[in-house]
C-alpha cells in the first residue's frame, strides 16, 4: 500500500532576510526555523533543506542496508550512517556523502562493502536524488 507523507513550509519576507518555518505535519513532530543565512552559512540552531534531505537520506539508507543484509542472512547489531549534502550558493546541491559504519555479525568488510553500495544504489531517496552525485564510505565497527 502506498504512504503519503506531508510537511508544510510557511515563509515571510525575501530571500535573504526573510524566515520560514518547516512543519512535519504527518508525524506532529514539531515546527523547524529555517532561514538563507542558516542554509548558505551557518545553521545557528536553526535548519535548511539539505539538513533536512541528509535527514531522510541517511534514515532510508540505513533502512534498505539494514533490509539487504538480513535478506543476506547477516542481519546487522547496529549501523551509524551520516549524511553531508552540500549546498553550492548559486549553484545548488553539488553532491552528497554517505558515511556509514556497522556492526554485522558473519560479515567480512568486502561483503559489508559491497552490500552497502547495493543499499545505495537501491534506497528510495538515492533512486529520487539521482540526479546528483552520491558517494559513499562504509566500514565495519
Amino acid at each position: 500500500m502506498a504512504t503519503t507523507r506531508q510537511a508544510h513550509t510557511v515563509w515571510e519576507g525575501n530571500l535573504t532576510e526573510g524566515t520560514g518555518t518547516v512543519t512535519f505535519d504527518s508525524s506532529g513532530i514539531g515546527e523547524y526555523a529555517v532561514s538563507w543565512p542558516s542554509r548558505a552559512e551557518q545553521a545557528n540552531g536553526k535548519t535548511s533543506p539539505e539538513e533536512l534531505i541528509a535527514g531522510a537520506h541517511s534514515s532510508c539508507f540505513s533502512m534498505a542496508l539494514s533490509h539487504g543484509l538480513a535478506q543476506a542472512g547477516t542481519p546487522p547489531t547496529r549501523l551509524n550512517t551520516q549524511a553531508e549534502v552540500t549546498f553550492q550558493p548559486g549553484t545548488g546541491i553539488t553532491g552528497i556523502h554517505l558515511t556509514v559504519e556497522g556492526t554485522v555479525p558473519g560479515l567480512d568488510e568486502a561483503g559489508f562493502v559491497k552490500a552497502a553500495e547495493d543499499a545505495k544504489a537501491n534506497c528510495p531517496v538515492s533512486q529520487a536524488l539521482s540526479g546528483t552525485t552520491i558517494t559513499l564510505s562504509a566500514s565495519l565497527a
